[in-house]
């Protein structure tokens, strides 16, 4: 079917407004690509060096540029759950490698830290500098000039959308995004979320909060609920950087690793050596991250891809703003009920039909584009599958069947959860903010209330712990943006005000920071821009004066006259306790260059 009439004039703006970027990135990509087998350029110094430890065959191979040479970005630790499995990956990438007649070496490894671990604690404001980070250390990794295609490894909240600027920076070269897999489910997620709400309360002490948080991230594989790192994997599937189907099985079985084989196979028949040349940076375009944002709306998926697509179609020369992202908002129903917008979790979401059934259903009625390019090398169409076993251990794909396995986890498009995405941008005389909605109750889409401010996320639990917040207000949370402090998750906020919440008190956040990917049912205006530190109009708000968070009209306002609210001074806050420990003073260039939210709070766009 033909795009959506919304969805095209969109994607038609983006096109225009992309072009100049877009045209001189694309020359880029084609004179790096013209160059052909980037070995040729070696000295023999440098090959021998490049295959120093390479078995003879594989020597001869490399030295003869007619054998692909495939580089392994891996994002493996121990320490993150989600990427433990990737241990065992570059040798399964090897064989396989070998089996297709090419070679694979991890061509560098990246660091990859887990939100989970430093929610609340000094190392998270490194978070979403760690994503800049990544893309850089990816760079080093390709920057040997030794591979003809790339496979990354990577799966959670910075780590993915750092490697795709990877990818895209090194276009030229066909990449292929390899997952590990969710872990098999454990307490339910909204289980946990009424222990932590206990714990804030008194009510159950830390034992109980361990035991509980124990039972919910238990073993190998992605947390289960639909945060950033899950919203990554649906990304990379619906973007055509992932094999169809790859996204959501589980780690250590047969399926894995087949799909894992079969990804380092086909990023070895797409290199510029065969009939299939699929560079990175051509496959990406306009559609691939309309189709990305519509996905992400449809499955009310993370609010840091606000700031994520932005920088990452950026990598490719495409200028996306958040008023596409607002207008795509408007557009795309909501077809997914996984938590914290629902019960479920990302495994009963791949039960239910997962990224087949939620592909196929937006297809019918062109609210994706299906003329884009994938690795796989057909079009999204060809996506709308569930992957299995043969008899033979190989992967093969039935067509996604036509009704969900459970309606109320993943529904058709003629039944929506809700009319509009998760994701809406709000404006007004505070700038510009998100707010996801997909997991607010309605009656709580419009606040007004007067403000309480707090310059740190402690300041706010130490009132609650007091009992100075049972009441109604907004929680204005300030001087958490990019530039004053690398703008980190405010996660340990949600357990206070959903307490809050839960006894009657009409509550809202407002804050220049980030909230989880998991981001609930609490009101929330994040990534407010300008923040703060910049000057911007947050820096103004008092005690008492009135704000107005409106998710139907997408308004973000203080209800102050404008002429008082216009003298006013911005307040300073002392931020040097930022500026030292946890490895926070080796980011001070971060912090000094970083552009603002709305255009990725990234270092290389500002």
């Amino acid at each position: 079917m033909a795009a959506h009439s919304s969805i095209e004039a969109i994607t038609r703006r983006i096109v225009e407004r992309s072009k100049p970027h877009r045209e001189a990135y694309l020359d880029r990509v084609r004179r790096a690509a013209a160059k052909g087998v980037h070995r040729s350029t070696l000295s023999c110094g440098n090959l021998a060096h490049g295959f120093a430890v390479c078995s003879p065959a594989e020597k001869a191979a490399l030295a003869g540029d007619v054998v692909p040479n495939l580089g392994i970005i891996t994002a493996y630790n121990d320490m993150l759950s989600a990427h433990q499995p990737y241990e065992t990956f570059p040798p399964i990438i090897r064989e396989a490698a070998r089996e297709a007649g090419g070679v694979a070496q991890v061509a560098g490894g990246v660091p990859a830290m887990c939100d989970g671990v430093t929610q609340g604690q000094p190392g998270m404001e490194l978070s979403l500098f760690s994503r800049d980070a990544i893309a850089m250390a990816a760079g080093i990794g390709l920057s040997h000039n030794m591979f003809d295609a790339a496979v990354f490894l990577g799966i959670c909240d910075k780590i993915v959308p750092g490697l795709v600027i990877a990818a895209l920076t090194f276009g030229h070269l066909p990449s292929v995004f390899i997952p590990a897999g969710p872990m098999t489910s454990g307490l339910p997620n909204d289980e946990k979320s009424r222990i932590r709400q206990l714990y804030a309360e008194g009510k159950v002490g830390r034992a109980e909060l361990l035991e509980a948080e124990s039972k919910s991230y238990h073993g190998p594989g992605t947390c289960t609920f639909y945060g950033t790192a899950n919203s990554n994997q649906m990304l990379m599937e619906i973007m055509g950087f992932h094999m169809p189907g790859a996204s959501f099985v589980n780690p250590g079985t047969p399926l894995r690793e087949a799909l894992t084989r079969e990804a380092a196979k086909r990023a070895l028949a797409i290199t510029a050596l065969g009939n299939e040349f699929t560079p990175a940076g051509e496959m990406i375009d306009e559609r691939s991250i309309v189709n990305g944002v519509v996905g992400l709306h449809a499955t009310g998926g993370s609010t840091n891809h606000t700031m994520h697509l932005v920088a990452m179609a950026r990598a490719a020369g495409i200028v996306l703003t958040w008023q596409d992202i607002s207008e795509l908002s408007d557009t795309v129903p909501l077809l997914a009920r996984v938590y914290p917008n629902g019960l479920a979790d990302v495994n009963h979401f791949h039960a239910a039909g997962g990224m087949g059934f939620l592909i196929k259903q937006l297809l019918k009625t062109g609210l994706v584009h299906d003329d884009v390019r994938t690795v796989f090398g057909q079009g999204l169409a060809a996506y709308t599958v569930e992957a299995r076993l043969d008899e033979n251990g190989m992967v093969v794909r039935e067509e996604s069947p036509e009704e969900s396995g459970d309606p109320k986890v993943l529904t058709r498009i003629e039944s929506p959860f809700q009319a509009n995405g998760g994701l809406k941008m709000l404006h007004g005389n505070l700038g510009k903010g998100v707010i996801k909605i997909s997991a607010v109750k309605p009656e709580r889409h419009v606040i007004e209330a007067p403000a309480v401010v707090f310059h740190d996320q402690q300041e706010l639990q130490d009132a609650f712990k007091k009992g100075e917040l049972n009441k109604d207000f907004v929680a204005v949370v300030r001087f958490q943006g990019p530039k004053a402090n690398g703008m980190p998750e405010l996660h340990r906020l949600t357990p206070p005000l959903g307490v809050l919440q839960d006894r009657g008190f009409k509550v809202a956040l407002v804050t220049d920071g980030r909230m989880s990917g998991a981001s609930g049912k609490v009101p929330a205006a994040i990534h407010v821009t300008p923040e703060a530190s910049d000057g911007g109009p947050i820096a103004k708000i008092q005690n008492g004066d009135m704000i107005r968070i409106d998710a139907v009209n997408g308004t973000l306002e203080v209800l102050v006259d404008a002429a008082e609210f216009a003298a006013r001074p911005a307040v300073e806050a002392d931020l040097t306790g930022n500026d030292f420990g946890m490895g926070r003073e080796l980011f001070a260039p971060f912090r000094q260059h970083v552009g603002p939210a709305d255009q990725g709070a990234s270092v290389f766009f500002a």
